[in-house]
């Protein structure tokens, strides 16, 4: 299959093509949000078994897509989207508060949303993984812009005279790195502790990187 059918176009039923495309979408990636982040994972799913969950028809799955990496794809960045969208929503609300505060906020807002559904967890720490070149560069991508958003956060704090000076590049990307190992292994059940226990460790881990010992708090 080198691309896709086309999609039949006009009105139907009141609604427009461009609405009932949407519609077809959706329910593919929620289909596969079930299938993927579930049982049988991604590399055990079939185009049938995907339009059959789904409750489409195999044509209309090349209507939408080429082929299921492209869903996989597109799944990846919706959950993506959807914590990036939580976070920056409790960061717009915590403007103003001491850096502490603003981190415990931004980590509670994070793991809220990664660990409400398993399934999200697992698209975006396993499933993901290896599947292709070109999958992995969306995936470094995509945590590049986590790692963007630490490192404007610790930025904003040494221009308000709540951080250490320096370059955050590096440490910002291991600590991301540490961010969703040790969510993904809580998920698992492989760490004996609250999702509270774990954020507050997180904050520390945060602030211990941009308080080192030995520097103290000075004016913006």
């Amino acid at each position: 299959m080198t691309g896709r059918l086309r999609a039949p176009t006009g009105r139907y039923g009141g609604r427009s093509a461009e609405e009932r495309q949407a519609e077809r979408r959706r329910r593919f990636l929620e289909a596969a949000l079930h299938l993927f982040g579930d049982h049988p994972g991604y590399r055990a799913t079939t185009v049938a078994a995907l339009s059959q969950t789904a409750g489409l028809s195999t044509r209309q799955f090349y209507e939408e897509f080429r082929t299921l990496e492209d869903v996989l794809a597109a799944l990846h960045l919706e959950v993506n989207g959807w914590a990036e969208r939580a976070v920056l929503d409790a960061l717009a609300a915590a403007e103003g508060l001491p850096l502490a505060e603003r981190v415990a906020v931004l980590f509670r807002a994070y793991a809220r949303d990664v660990t409400c559904d398993p399934r999200r967890i697992r698209i975006t720490f396993v499933e993901i993984v290896g599947v292709s070149p070109r999958l992995e560069e969306q995936r470094l991508a995509r945590r590049a812009r986590w790692v963007d958003l630490i490192r404007a956060e610790a930025d904003a704090a040494v221009a308000r005279g709540e951080a250490a000076p320096r370059d955050y590049r590096l440490a910002a990307t291991a600590f991301i790195g540490s961010v969703n190992g040790l969510l993904h292994d809580w998920s698992a059940g492989w760490v004996d502790a609250s999702l509270d226990e774990v954020v507050d460790e997180l904050v520390r881990q945060l602030l211990g990187i941009l308080r080192p010992a030995g520097w103290h708090p000075g004016p913006g």
